[in-house]
């Protein structure tokens, strides 16, 4: 049998697990799973006759290159920071890869060895980054092919409640990893270029700078800027192109509110405060508030914000129990971020019964025969259960479906790569469809960028 090892089994890996179990018998596969908790990996397997649980502890160094060597191809669902051990290792066995995360300069810089030995380390083939790369590819090589020039594209991604699953003043619950929510645009300004324009959103700005969109059957959403747009000027092969944004989706509102946090300095994660562990919600609202020996948190809070009391702003904050004097952080040596993260987790966990949604938006603007055109092209994904969520669907998925490929020699093109080919793309997006990931086109009159759709607050 053909062995596949997948070194992590947390929430990303349960319908890769599945699928590549689904198609152990007709695909002769073995699976092992390998994690630092066997009862993880185990749980995820059932008993099924063709996989494995085994302990496996990225950094003990025998133990990983055991369970390389003994691999046919390597899938990586280990924090993206510990991905580069494991890729030597595959380098130095001749094992192919594939993982979901960006490709990192120490990646990248494996790229000649790995094309030297004929081997494949395919990154960047979860949700986003991933199923954004494919779909984008295939519409923009089909404008390109037709002799059309490209002049914008606009992509957006988000992670979401489903309608069913919605139920607070937020219109949003943690469908991933919270403190990537909580840190979400820190670390420099959004850039991205706008009718030929390089523009920048500072982080403080974020949150108030917005565009809308709407999706049949969903209505209407908000995206706010990604850092990184520019980095797709060669990813894509774009550097001409006039406008290129890419931005996260939320419901209308999320980031008016959210910006509460961000002024009163609630998401910084850069310093450590002293016993927050016993700190209540309400201490640590008020570390943030001028002092006062007469006014409430509440109504010190208010006028920071400049919000009244009938505000729903004011009503968002009382639903997250902010104010409450008898809950604790809990958290020792908290940053304001951790802190915060704290308090939004208990509100904001999926329940049981709850399904998330995965929201996609493309739009490509183009120019053939001296006119000019557009296409959007939209995904919306509503999870099955709290096990086979939308989220794990979406980054599993195309990693489960990229690794077989790579074993049956279908995916050939050596090197540290992205799916952007056309030999990688078009087989995953046409199986993805299978699985209801089905992008909806449609044709629209060319607008370039168009200001009515943003929102400045």
């Amino acid at each position: 049998m053909r062995n596949i090892l997948i070194i992590g089994a947390g929430r990303s890996a349960t319908s890769l697990i599945r699928y590549l179990l689904d198609k152990s018998e007709e695909e002769n596969l073995f699976i092992t799973i390998g994690d630092i908790s066997v009862q993880s990996a185990k749980k995820l397997i059932q008993n099924h006759p063709n996989a494995k649980g085994i302990l496996l502890d990225v950094f003990n160094d025998a133990q990983r290159k055991e369970a390389v060597k003994n691999s046919d191809i390597v899938i990586s669902m280990l924090p993206a920071r510990y991905h580069i051990e494991v890729a030597k290792d595959c380098l130095a066995l001749g094992k192919n890869m594939v993982t979901a995360s960006y490709v990192s300069k120490e990646m990248q810089a494996l790229n000649p060895k790995a094309e030297a030995k004929g081997l494949i380390f395919m990154n960047e083939i979860g949700l986003d980054p991933g199923v954004d790369h494919m779909s984008a590819m295939q519409i923009i090589d089909r404008i390109r092919a037709k002799g059309g020039k490209m002049l914008l594209f606009e992509s957006f991604c988000g992670g979401l409640i489903a309608p069913e699953s919605d139920d607070n003043l937020w219109n949003y619950k943690f469908t991933w990893n919270p403190r990537n929510v909580v840190l979400a645009g820190q670390g420099g300004a959004a850039e991205f270029i706008q009718e030929g324009k390089y523009k920048y959103i500072p982080y403080h700005r974020l949150f108030r700078r917005t565009e809308f969109i709407n999706i049949e059957g969903y209505g209407k959403f908000e995206v706010l800027a990604n850092r990184n747009s520019l980095q797709y000027q060669s990813v894509y092969g774009l550097e001409d192109i006039l406008t290129l944004y890419r931005g996260t989706i939320r419901r209308v509102g999320f980031s008016k509110a959210w910006n509460m946090f961000v002024q009163l300095g609630m998401t910084d994660d850069t310093y450590t405060i002293p016993d927050s562990e016993n700190l209540t919600y309400r201490d640590f609202v008020n570390l943030f508030l001028a002092y006062s020996p007469t006014d409430s948190v509440e109504l010190k809070l208010r006028y920071a914000l400049k919000i009244d009391q009938d505000d729903l702003m004011w009503e968002k904050l009382e639903e997250l129990d902010i104010f409450n004097d008898k809950k604790t952080i809990g958290i020792k040596n908290a940053t304001p971020a951790m802190a915060l993260q704290k308090i939004l987790e208990e509100k904001w966990t999926l329940s049981e019964e709850d399904k998330d949604m995965i929201v996609m938006y493309h739009k490509f603007g183009y120019e053939l025969n001296g006119e000019k055109h557009q296409i959007d092209s939209h995904m919306t994904l509503i999870g099955e259960d709290q096990t086979h969520t939308a989220m794990a669907k979406t980054v599993g998925l195309p990693v489960a479906i990229a690794a077989i490929k790579i074993l049956n020699g279908e995916i050939t093109t050596p090197g540290v790569q992205r799916p952007i080919a056309k030999e990688v793309y078009e087989p995953i997006l046409k199986e993805l469809e299978d699985h209801g990931v089905i992008f909806k086109e449609e044709e629209v009159k060319y607008l370039g960028y168009n200001p009515e759709n943003l929102h400045l607050g």
